[in-house]
């Protein structure tokens, strides 16, 4: 680097941090790395972008991905690319692959190679337990580099989404205590789904209504309280990865009060549609679990977020073909969205129409993330030192197309026609540009596995 030049790269305009907004600030990067983080006259660099009214946030760590859910179809070089056009510098994979049990050190070690040939962007992978093992593989797993254990209260398919009975929860949360790492779990009660789905067959509503009958509000919340209730039993940090229901963060709200680690996820989904209007209109393209609830439930998801009961912020991003999401029986559709590509700036423009600051956007898609999956060491904030990922926003804006952005491996989105203020003109990977603002330019295997920090010894054998 000659004298002249400080940093590698500058950007100016208006840096959005956890706990404030700089205008007129800029971020250098120097090696890969945040270098430094100011107001004012931005220092020389080798390349230098004054970028006027755009605002400069860190890279959203997605802590909900299905990159490879559907055989054959997205994979890690589309989840990776949908994740660089919207600003998501690192996805953190579940462990739930068609026909993979993500559930040993080596299923793990098998699946990062894999990521590592494709992935555009960075990646961190969550690991899980077969349950005719039960708990006897948590630890290796901790050792081979998981970020994070999810299990599931409901039972999608015994082999690929095994429901864990409380015994076995009890059993697994024990040992994931251990690690230092979080336990994450879906949160919807089994025998109450499947008595609610009985109900809504024997009354003949197979129209958009009948997803959220066949999962009414309890199943969720009498969930979460066996989740955070184990939790508390064993020592183990509790995570409920998806909530739908205000209640349901006001229950984790509570658990907190009384010292305990537990922690929930809110869907960019839950923040944007809503029963009555979206669900209607889009049938088995709006269909995930838990569903989407009345508008009233959705303003008041908005609420938790200001008072500071949302952890984090995610898409559960699962790309699933079109025929598996258009069956005129709403139940008979694949549960799931497509989400990576639009969750920042459907976030920005919820956030602005509400008057929610947007230093949450900061919090629960970058700073929180990195800290729950113990990656805080490299990833989730603009602070000297950690990995520059970087998006920025400029207030240009644009109706959702998925299909013409070609960025999709389903070419669809249930955001598909809503018109955004802000869009993502630019994405930096450890301070290298992956999207420039209409293409994708990172090449794949550039990414890179994430591991949480090793200094904190995972010691099986630890009290």
């Amino acid at each position: 680097m000659d004298a002249m030049s400080d940093f590698d790269l500058v950007l100016s305009g208006t840096v959005v941090l956890p706990e404030r907004q700089i205008e007129n600030g800029h971020v250098c990067v120097r090696d890969g790395k945040v270098a430094l983080v100011a107001q004012g006259s931005a220092p020389a660099a080798r390349e230098r972008h004054d970028l006027g009214e755009a605002l400069i946030l860190p890279g959203a760590i997605d802590a909900q991905v299905h990159s490879l859910s559907q055989k054959g179809t997205e994979d890690f070089i589309w989840s990776t690319r949908a994740a660089a056009a919207g600003g998501v510098t690192t996805i953190v994979d579940m462990p739930y692959d068609e026909g993979n049990l993500v559930c040993s050190a080596e299923a793990v070690r098998r699946k990062a190679d894999h990521a590592g040939a494709q992935a555009r962007v960075d990646f961190a992978l969550y690991g899980t337990i077969d349950p005719e093992e039960g708990p006897t593989r948590i630890a290796e797993q901790a050792q081979a580099g998981v970020a994070g254990f999810k299990f599931s209260t409901f039972g999608t398919d015994p082999k690929r989404f095994p429901r864990i009975p409380a015994p076995l929860m009890a059993a697994c949360f024990a040992e994931v205590a251990k690690t230092g790492l979080a336990a994450g779990v879906h949160n919807e009660n089994d025998e109450y789904v499947r008595w609610a789905m009985d109900q809504v067959k024997a009354s003949g509503v197979t129209d958009y209504r009948a997803h959220g009958m066949s999962r009414p509000p309890l199943t969720e919340l009498l969930a979460m309280a066996e989740i955070y209730e184990i939790g508390a039993h064993t020592g183990c940090p509790a995570h409920v990865v998806h909530c739908s229901l205000p209640r349901g963060y006001e229950i984790a709200a509570s658990y907190r009060a009384q010292g305990y680690q537990a922690t929930v996820e809110c869907l960019i989904h839950y923040l944007m549609l809503d029963e009555e209007v979206d669900a209607k209109r889009l049938g088995g393209r709006s269909k995930c679990n838990p569903p989407l609830r009345p508008r009233a439930e959705v303003e008041g998801l908005w609420r938790q977020i200001t008072e500071g009961n949302v952890t984090l912020l995610s898409t559960d991003h699962v790309s699933w073909s079109l025929d598996r999401k258009t069956d005129p029986d709403m139940l008979k559709n694949a549960s799931g969205l497509p989400g990576l590509e639009t969750m920042i700036p459907l976030f920005v423009k919820g956030a602005l129409e509400r008057g929610v600051p947007l230093t949450w956007a900061a919090r629960l898609m970058a700073a929180n993330p990195a800290r729950h999956f113990r990656i805080d060491h490299v990833k989730g904030a603009l602070t000297v030192g950690r990995d520059a990922d970087i998006v920025v926003l400029t207030p240009e804006p644009f109706t959702v197309d998925t299909a013409k952005t070609g960025n999709s491996v389903s070419g669809w989105s249930p955001f598909d026609g809503m018109e955004l203020p802000w869009r993502v003109a630019a994405t930096y990977s450890r301070g290298d540009l992956v999207f420039d603002g209409s293409r994708v330019v990172a090449e794949p295997g550039r990414g890179q596995w994430i591991r949480p920090d090793r200094a904190i010894p995972f010691d099986a054998g630890r009290p």
